[in-house]
């Protein structure tokens, strides 16, 4: 399990934004996004089920001298082949956000 965070006013990645993973309501992992703005959260399978990625877009926003609509993002997703590499990026703007299934 990874995720990429990238921060769509700069065109950079977002390093230094914490992401934790819950798969209902049991955190299986947490960490930070590199200077890349890569997380790696689980290199293993995670189990099938409903997961969440929830991303710390608050404090990195301020920790950027910006203010941000949204003090956090949580993205829900179903992993219904465990044993399958599940990335799911973070595409961050000021007012909005976006993301799909990546590789």
């Amino acid at each position: 399990m990874s995720t990429h965070v990238l921060d769509s006013v700069t065109g950079r990645p977002a390093a230094g934004m914490t992401v934790a993973l819950y798969a209902e309501d049991r955190r299986l992992a947490a960490g930070t996004t590199d200077v890349d703005g890569r997380c790696r959260l689980v290199e293993g399978a995670t189990g099938a089920g409903t997961h969440r990625l929830v991303f710390g877009t608050g404090d990195w926003s301020t920790a950027q001298g910006r203010e941000t609509f949204y003090p956090e993002v949580v993205l829900t997703f179903a992993v219904r082949e465990p044993a399958d590499h599940h990335h799911v990026p973070l595409l961050l703007a000021p007012f909005g956000y976006s993301t799909y299934r990546g590789s």
